[in-house]
């Protein structure tokens, strides 16, 4: 099937049979999409093609966030996992660097990714969401904490150049924009990009287009949105799902908008809550940046 024929998705689909306690993390990887279902520990993968069941990749014990491939080498992983970084490599676990565990209210990692200058940005949160109890770390040979005082940590995401970072803070309905050095990975200038009520939902994973639009998923909004760079709302995009997670654009023409959605927390979970859904839109996205474990 060739990029022109693939069939167009114009209304959400769910794209396996599979549902996630807490679908995370969709990241677009080698033509395939990759996610974790977070408080299980799972790494999991499916094709972009046509729907199919999730397939793992790894099964870690503790919670596992997010991944980014590592450059150069496929089939590795850097992760955000526990209470700091792992390298998945040849089914084994690495640790690299602990970063939450003295923190003196339990906590986890939530949200990761790479940055399109290599960097890691792996973000953190108390397991009973401690106001300021949360962290965003940096790692580029050495990790650092970037921004601090957060709450539930969600993002970041980047822009195609990595000049423009945008963060969540989810139970505070709050998205702040930052300017990036590219050659530092120092952050300046953050500004207010979306408020949100509890009515819209709570910003939850992100993604930013060709265009320069940020894709946000709502959790509790049973809906994604997508705003213009100026911030106003360009588009929404209702779900059968109360809680979407996590945005991803990819599959064959990288117009496939890729849902997570979790059914944490449900006392009745409709049928699509937990699922990975589908549908295609107007404007391409990027494949997910790789960590850079040269930097330094």
């Amino acid at each position: 099937m060739t990029t022109q024929e693939h069939t167009i998705l114009s209304k959400p689909v769910a794209w396996s049979d599979d549902r996630l306690e807490l679908g995370e993390g969709a990241r677009w990887v080698d033509g395939r999409l990759v996610l974790v279902d977070l408080l299980a520990g799972r790494l999991l993968e499916t094709g972009g093609d046509a729907p199919g069941p999730l397939r793992g990749l790894y099964r870690l014990d503790v919670p596992l966030g997010a991944v980014a491939p590592v450059a150069g080498k496929p089939g590795r992983w850097l992760a955000a996992a526990g209470t700091g970084l792992v390298l998945l490599d040849g089914g084994q676990v690495h640790p690299l660097t602990d970063l939450e565990s003295t923190n003196p209210v339990p906590a986890r990692m939530n949200d990761a990714v790479a940055d399109p200058h290599g960097r890691f940005w792996a973000a953190s949160m108390t397991y009973d969401a401690t106001p300021g109890g949360g962290t965003l770390f940096r790692h580029d040979g050495t990790t650092q904490a970037a921004v601090t005082g957060l709450t539930i940590t969600n993002g970041p995401a980047f822009d195609a150049t990595g000049t423009v970072m945008y963060l969540a803070d989810t139970p505070l309905g709050q998205v702040d924009r930052f300017t990036v050095d590219p050659a530092t990975g120092e952050l300046s200038e953050q500004t207010p990009f979306l408020r949100l009520t509890p009515a819209d939902g709570f910003p939850d994973g992100m993604t930013v287009d060709v265009a320069g639009n940020l894709w946000v998923a709502l959790w509790g909004g049973h809906a994604v949105r997508r705003y213009r760079p100026d911030g106003a709302l360009d588009r929404e995009i209702r779900l059968g799902a109360a809680q979407p997670t996590s945005v991803c654009l990819g599959g064959p023409d990288m117009r496939r908008l890729f849902v997570t959605t979790a059914s944490y927390g449900l006392s009745d979970p409709s049928p699509l809550d937990g699922a990975l859904l589908t549908v295609d839109v107007d404007i391409p996205g990027s494949p997910a940046a790789a960590a850079d474990l040269a930097r330094g």
